[in-house]
C-alpha cells in the first residue's frame, strides 16, 4: 500500500535549519522574470517577494526529490502539486535564517488519486503543500474540504499578460527543484505529458508578482490550486478581483484559448 493514512497523519517530518541571503533573493526573483530595479538591484530593493518561502528550504537541493515519509511512498512520476497556501507571519527578509519543523496533516482520497498534506512552519512563514497522487485513491477516506473561491461576477479590476521564458524551467531548477518532469522529455512522458512543464511553483509565483506590483509587504497570505500545466514560453494571463483585504485571482494561458492554469487563487493583504 504506497499511502497508509493511519501512519502518515501527524507523523513529524525532519526539521531543516533554513539559510538565505541577498544573492539567493534576486536569483530567485530573476527565475520569476521579475527584472524590474526593485526586485534585482540590492540597493533599491522594494523587499523580497513572499512566495520566496516555497523555495528557501530546497535551496542548496542538487537530488531529485524523494515521495518517501512515514506511511507514503510513491513513484515521483505518479505526483503533482496540487494546492499551496502561504501564511507569511512577518516579511521575509532580504538575508536570513530560521528552523523548519514539517509533519503531515492530512490525507484525503479523492477515489482515483490521494491527496497528501504536509505543513511546514518557521518563524517567518507557515506553508502547506497538497500533492496529487494519482491512482493512490480508493481506501475509503475523507475527500477533504471544499476550497473553491469563484471568482466575483463582474469584469475584472485589472489583467497582467506574463510571458514564460523557453529557458525558464532551466534557470527555476537551480534553486532545489530539481524533479525531471521539468527538464527530462523521457520523464515527463512517462508522467503523462508530451514534454516537460514549467514548475508549478514558478508558475504560482509569477501570478503573485502579476497581482502585487513591487509591493510585496502587503501581501499576509496566498493560496491557490494547480488547475492545469504550462509549458516553459507559454504566456501567462493573470485576472485580479479587488476585493476587501483580498485579490481574488485566477491565471490561464493565453496561447491556449486560455486553459486554465491556477484557480481557487486568494492574496490576502495586510
Amino acid at each position: 500500500m504506497p499511502i497508509d493514512p493511519d501512519v502518515a497523519v501527524g507523523a513529524e517530518l525532519p526539521g531543516r535549519e533554513l539559510r538565505w541571503d541577498s544573492t539567493d533573493v534576486l536569483l530567485y526573483h530573476l527565475t520569476l522574470g521579475a527584472d524590474e530595479l526593485p526586485y534585482v538591484y540590492e540597493g533599491a530593493l522594494c523587499g523580497v517577494l513572499p512566495s520566496f518561502a516555497t523555495v528557501a528550504s530546497t535551496l542548496r537541493d542538487t537530488e531529485p526529490p524523494e515521495v518517501r515519509m512515514p506511511g507514503v511512498d510513491v513513484d515521483l512520476a505518479r505526483v503533482v502539486h496540487g494546492r499551496q497556501e502561504l501564511e507569511i507571519h512577518r516579511p521575509l527578509p532580504v538575508a536570513g535564517s530560521c528552523t523548519a519543523r514539517s509533519r503531515i496533516v492530512a490525507v484525503h482520497d479523492k477515489g482515483s488519486a490521494a491527496i497528501v498534506v504536509t505543513e511546514t512552519v518557521t518563524a517567518y512563514f507557515t506553508s502547506r503543500i497538497s500533492i496529487f497522487v494519482k491512482g493512490a485513491g480508493g481506501f475509503g477516506g475523507d475527500r477533504g474540504p471544499d476550497t473553491r473561491v469563484p471568482p466575483p461576477v463582474r469584469a475584472p479590476d485589472a489583467e497582467v499578460l506574463s510571458r514564460t521564458d523557453p529557458r525558464q524551467a532551466l534557470w527555476y531548477r537551480l534553486l532545489g527543484d530539481r524533479n525531471p518532469l521539468h527538464v527530462d522529455p523521457v520523464f515527463a512522458a512517462r508522467a503523462g505529458f508530451d514534454r516537460p512543464i514549467l514548475h508549478g511553483l514558478c508558475t504560482y509565483a509569477m501570478v503573485l508578482k502579476a497581482a502585487i506590483g513591487t509591493d510585496p509587504q502587503r501581501v499576509a497570505g496566498y493560496r491557490a490550486r494547480f488547475a492545469g500545466v504550462v509549458y516553459p514560453g507559454e504566456t501567462l494571463r493573470t485576472r485580479i478581483w479587488r476585493e476587501d483585504h483580498c485579490l481574488i485571482l485566477t491565471a490561464t494561458v493565453a496561447d491556449r484559448d486560455d486553459a486554465p492554469a491556477l484557480a481557487d487563487a486568494v492574496v490576502t493583504l495586510r
